[in-house]
C-alpha cells in the first residue's frame, strides 16, 4: 500500500528542489551591466562610435568607421 510523505518529508523535498533550482540557474547580469539591443548590435557589427561620413561616388555618402 502506498503512503503519502509526511510533512517533514514534503518540506525536505521542496527544499531540495529549490536548492537545485538556485544552484543550476543562469546568473543574471546586474541591470546597469546589460547592453541595450542597439548597443549589442553595434558591437556585433563592429560599428565605431567615431565613424565619419565622406563623399562617395557622385555626391553620395559613405560611412567609414
Amino acid at each position: 500500500m502506498k503512503r503519502s510523505p509526511s510533512a517533514d518529508e514534503s518540506a525536505a523535498i521542496a527544499a531540495a528542489i529549490e536548492r537545485f533550482r538556485m544552484e543550476t540557474a543562469q546568473a543574471v547580469a546586474p541591470q546597469e551591466d546589460r547592453l541595450s539591443p542597439w548597443q549589442r548590435a553595434a558591437l556585433v557589427e563592429g560599428v565605431s562610435a567615431r565613424g565619419t561620413v565622406q563623399d562617395h561616388r557622385e555626391g553620395g555618402t559613405k560611412w567609414l568607421s
